[in-house]
């Protein structure tokens, strides 16, 4: 099920060695597990309303984004593959929730009316690149993926015509489409 806190790195590992101890792989051996993910923006920037500084490197997600990599980074056997964190050309964004509200109720914009318009980029690429380079070397024999993006249909058809058997882990997504689990030679929910 999901958290109702942040994810700490201890719930990552716990979940990787429920993963590898799945009896479904019980006949290979941990090559490495890799973490992607695209750090927080460390910009100052404005808030959209009231004009005041807001530096995103000392907010709670970016403390908590550091921690966790820092401690990811020391586990035996893990390795960081970090993309990019980009901030839209407009950086911020009603939320969905204030639009229909002030549109009930009209009334002066907030800086709490907005949320930050931000996007990770090269996360993807990295995973399905370091997929195919695995596959490619005979250095895997299979690979777990931990996801719900239908975006990785095409890693998944590469590696599977290299040899190599995919472990798809949605972790009770229900958005995990099911051309995804279609190129999966496993499925955990």
């Amino acid at each position: 099920g999901r958290l109702e806190r942040p994810v700490h790195a201890s719930d990552i590992i716990n979940l990787c060695n429920e993963i590898s101890e799945n009896p479904l792989l019980s006949d290979y051996e941990l090559l490495r597990t890799y973490y992607y993910d695209a750090p927080p923006s460390t910009e100052a920037i404005k808030r959209p309303v009231s004009g005041n500084e807001y530096p995103l490197a000392l907010t709670e997600r970016a403390r908590h984004a550091q921690s966790l990599y820092d401690q990811l980074e020391l586990s035996a056997g893990f390795a960081l593959r970090m993309g990019e964190t980009r901030l839209s050309p407009w950086t911020w964004k009603l939320k969905p929730n204030k639009v229909k509200q002030i549109m009930r109720e009209p009334r002066e914009l907030t800086d709490d009316d907005f949320v930050l318009d931000i996007g990770q980029k090269g996360v993807d690429i990295r995973i399905g690149l370091d997929m195919a380079r695995l596959a490619l070397r005979d250095t895997v024999r299979a690979v777990a993926v931990v996801t719900g993006d239908s975006d990785f249909v095409p890693a998944f058809k590469f590696v599977r015509r290299e040899g190599v058997k995919v472990m798809l882990c949605t972790l009770g997504h229900q958005t995990a489409r099911r051309e995804l689990k279609a190129h999966a030679d496993f499925v955990l929910s």
